[in-house]
């Protein structure tokens, strides 16, 4: 009789300790959130800049187990210079080539994790049609009640450089432009629930 109580308990106890562990899932916010990046132009004579301005998707996070995901879609059409001219471009077959590659995504788990926050996203970044690991360094990592939709708002600087002519696009690089871009994102997300 008394095996029975004691089973109880253990059991009871599993759940307890199962039901803490909590995954939050929050939903990229569009409006906030816009991958941009730094890139060589004439092989040093200045460096430009741009961002992408549709990107879709989710992050989970479970600060006490120190998990998470990350799983972003970037719409390569929506690149943005700041120059009708050079998006117009970047567009082309020359370098993106958005009509025959019309998404872009990155995938990675959050690790790293020091006083329940991650300090790096370790991915996969697919783009112009080639698949390939990046990490992203976080600098910066805060959450907060959002002060109108009463709901966990999540926020991050992330950083990572990559070589474009490994994913396909040595564009420039006969006439010494540097292939090296610099990826500054800045990215928010709310809690669904």
């Amino acid at each position: 009789m008394n095996r029975l109580p004691a089973a109880l308990s253990v059991l009871l106890a599993a759940a307890a300790l199962g039901a803490q562990a909590t995954t939050v899932t929050y939903a990229i916010d569009p409006m906030h959130t816009y991958p941009s990046f730094e890139a060589d132009h004439m092989g040093g004579v200045s460096t430009w800049r741009g961002k992408f301005d549709n990107t879709q998707g989710t992050v989970t996070l479970d600060r006490e187990a120190g998990t998470g995901t990350v799983d972003i879609r970037i719409d390569p059409n929506s690149i943005d210079y700041g120059l009708a001219a050079m998006n117009k471009a970047a567009r082309s077959d020359e370098l993106l080539d958005t009509a025959k590659y019309p998404r872009a995504a990155y995938k990675g788990k959050l690790e790293g994790f020091a006083d329940g926050k991650p300090t790096r996203v370790v991915g996969t970044l697919e783009l112009h049609g080639v698949t390939r690991p990046v990490t992203l360094d976080i600098r910066k990592f805060k959450c907060m009640p959002h002060p109108m939709l009463k709901r966990e708002l999540c926020g991050a600087d992330a950083y990572a450089t990559i070589n474009r002519e490994d994913f396909g696009m040595p564009a420039g690089k006969d006439w010494g432009f540097d292939m090296k871009v610099d990826l500054r994102i800045q990215i928010e997300a709310i809690a669904t629930q």
